[in-house]
């Protein structure tokens, strides 16, 4: 019985581990390319300063 309340444990946790980060990836925005363009500018503008 000790067995499968590790394997619950392991192969719960791997597959809790990756609903959550599917679920975050798949909630991600994704920028209109006239964001991305801007973004870009201010991080141009950012490394020039250094």
């Amino acid at each position: 019985m000790e067995n499968y309340i590790w394997l619950f444990a392991t192969a719960g946790g791997a597959f809790l581990l990756g609903a959550v980060l599917a679920f975050g990836v798949l909630r991600q925005k994704r920028l209109r390319p006239a964001d991305k363009r801007r973004q870009d500018e201010k991080v141009k503008r950012l490394y020039e300063k250094h």
